[in-house]
């Protein structure tokens, strides 16, 4: 198996290295990774100007964008491999309901789907992991396994690992969404030199983390897997702005 990994935290990331420690025991790795931190890049692709890419001494590849553009060179063949699947992580921090909107680490595995490769985003449930290796068993035992999953076309698997032991898991729980309430407004900073600069603020807190949700599973200490379709239409909609317009022009 050849495997592209990827992240948003960037090529110097602990997370990182535990998922490449651990997939390389599943086949040839390839490591595309953004040079530095990208946390909340979602999809973008840099096209004002040219990427590059730097290896380095472990055989990483930093590169000068963001962590589509990582996937995209990756997927390429341009660095030497064309991978079987991609796999992004491991994230500190968890993505949750409405996370998935901004975030680079499943935009990472978006993009390796949508190039045609079956595709992972794994993240920690702790902003400050201190078990990276038990999410990596969670990627490695899904990577050894992925050949038998039979899903949608342009699905990822947005899988959210609790921060403990794996033998401290209560479970694997299939999980929709949840949702979060809006966030708080941005925080105004005044630099030395008098400007005032802004701050985004957290997200908000979940204000639906019903069981079911991957909220509820990672809360109950669970591994939540979570499959996302890049299609965002919303179907039923379509009838009621369809009746809307007839009704209006």
């Amino acid at each position: 198996m050849k495997i592209l990994i990827s992240n948003d935290d960037g090529v110097y990331a602990p997370g990182l290295a535990a998922l490449a420690r651990a997939l390389s025991e599943l086949g040839d790795i390839l490591v595309v990774a953004p040079d530095r931190n990208r946390s909340g890049a979602s999809n973008s692709l840099t096209l004002d100007r040219p990427l590059e890419a730097y290896q380095h001494d472990n055989g990483f590849y930093g590169v000068n964008g963001t962590p589509t553009d990582c996937v995209h060179l990756g997927c390429s063949g341009v660095l030497g491999l064309e991978p079987d699947i991609v796999v992004s992580g491991i994230n500190a921090g968890p993505n949750l309901g409405d996370d998935v909107i901004y975030s680079g680490t499943v935009a990472a595995a978006m993009e390796g789907r949508h190039l045609r490769y079956p595709a992972i985003a794994i993240s920690s449930g702790n902003f400050h992991p201190s078990n990276y290796a038990a999410a990596a068993q969670v990627a490695r035992d899904l990577v050894a396994n992925i050949r038998t999953l039979n899903i949608a076309p342009r699905t990822v698997l947005n899988v959210n690992v609790p921060d403990c032991s794996y033998d401290e898991f209560k479970g694997v729980h299939v999980t929709r969404l949840g949702h979060r309430s809006m966030a708080d407004k941005p925080i105004a900073t005044e630099d030395p030199r008098g400007r005032t600069r802004y701050w985004i603020a957290g997200a908000g807190p979940a204000v639906d983390a019903e069981p079911g949700t991957d909220f509820f599973a990672l809360s109950e200490q669970c591994v939540s897997i979570t499959p996302l379709h890049v299609d965002m239409t919303q179907y039923p909609g379509m009838d009621n702005v369809g009746d809307w317009l007839e009704s209006s022009f």
